[in-house]
């Protein structure tokens, strides 16, 4: 007679396996009209290729989402038996790229329609042939306002070098508000068509910074007035854009208004070139960008959103270390905080070894 049951559970995993799928395709011949026919080929993301999609998208998962080199992935395949070269993994990346070209496009375009973004830039070092070193090159990022409604989106730009040239090529005719941190490659864009926002995270770092490295008042001062702001915006996390914008009004300008009156009055009474002249004075010439945030319950307050963005390409930089060309644009898109990695269209003919490893 049964009286209960216990029930316990156990999380496993079913680590990847490798298998083939086999299309059998009949021919069937017609005497009458002396033709011969055949179910058509099933499409593929690489005509002729081997690789079915899932092999495919475990291969740039790996590389983009677990930042595993390509050699990485080439050992994992031979422990099952599976002989995958780099050579034939790295044409597959290429391959994946020009696939999701209209995806990447489409992002890209979907980006440009927001009237609020972020940008940032991380060096890559990138393969220099003939001289049997690397050069710096540039991942520029832009991603939308993750305080609007909707999937935050991210892309990644890769160029050669830190010119403002490249931020505004990818911006074209875009209007809206841009949120940066100081860099002046971003400066030529500000005007009737771009306002600047600015970042209190940097602001906030410049007085943290001075306090570490010795206990120092005003910066503690500093620190904890702009403690107050970011506690009301922590407040107005889940509000609407409306409510937010009230709550600002109500609280933020007045402790805004405050802190830069307090700022100017301790500025008379600091040395000049300490840091603490520099961090003031960081923050009273970046003042109307700093506040304009406050202005409106959709602007950000920092561009911590991207730099959080940029953290997986660093932690990716300290395995693969470089790039091998310059050919390669890369996107993501973050939907419900899972970042799905794609490539662009490459800008010149390349060969296998002009892919990143």
């Amino acid at each position: 007679m049964l009286i209960g049951e216990d029930v316990s559970e156990q999380l496993d995993v079913e680590p990847a396996k490798f298998f083939v799928h086999r299309h059998i395709r009949p021919q069937y011949a017609c005497r009458a009209c002396e033709t011969v026919t055949a179910a058509p080929i099933p499409p593929a993301v690489i005509d002729g290729g081997m690789a079915a999609t899932g092999l495919l998208a475990w291969v740039i998962i790996g590389k983009y989402l677990d930042h595993l080199p390509l050699y990485r992935l080439e050992r994992i395949a031979a422990r099952d038996g599976v002989t995958l070269a780099r050579s034939t993994l790295a044409e597959w990346v290429g391959r994946i790229g020009v696939t999701l070209q209209p995806l990447a496009d489409r992002l890209t375009a979907r980006l440009l329609e927001r009237p609020i973004l972020h940008a940032d830039e991380t060096p890559v070092q990138q393969l220099d042939p003939g001289n049997g070193k690397t050069k710096r090159a540039y991942l520029w990022a832009y991603m939308g306002n993750v305080l609007e409604t909707g999937s935050p989106i991210v892309v990644f730009d890769y160029q050669t070098s830190r010119s403002g040239a490249h931020a505004r090529n990818f911006l074209g005719k875009w209007e809206g508000a841009l949120m940066v941190d100081d860099f002046g490659g971003y400066k030529a864009l500000f005007g009737s068509q771009v306002t600047e926002l600015g970042c209190f995270a940097h602001a906030r770092r410049k007085y943290f910074e001075l306090n570490e490295a010795q206990a120092n008042p005003i910066a503690q001062e500093a620190l904890v007035r702009i403690a107050a702001l970011y506690a009301i915006e922590a407040r107005g996390r889940g509000m609407s854009i409306a409510e937010r914008a009230e709550l600002r009004q109500r609280e933020a300008q007045p402790l805004l208004v405050a802190m830069h009156d307090w700022l100017m009055a301790t500025r008379m009474t600091v040395a000049n070139g300490g840091g603490t002249a520099k961090a003031i004075d960081y923050s009273l010439k970046r003042w109307p960008a700093l506040s304009r945030y406050a202005n409106s319950g959709a602007l950000p307050i920092d561009n911590n959103p991207v730099e959080n963005a940029i953290r997986p390409i660093c932690l990716g930089k300290k395995n693969w270390l470089f790039t091998g060309s310059h050919f390669w644009r890369m996107s993501s898109m973050i939907s419900s905080g899972t970042p799905w990695v794609l490539f662009q269209r490459p800008v010149a003919s390349t060969t296998t070894t002009g892919y990143p490893s």
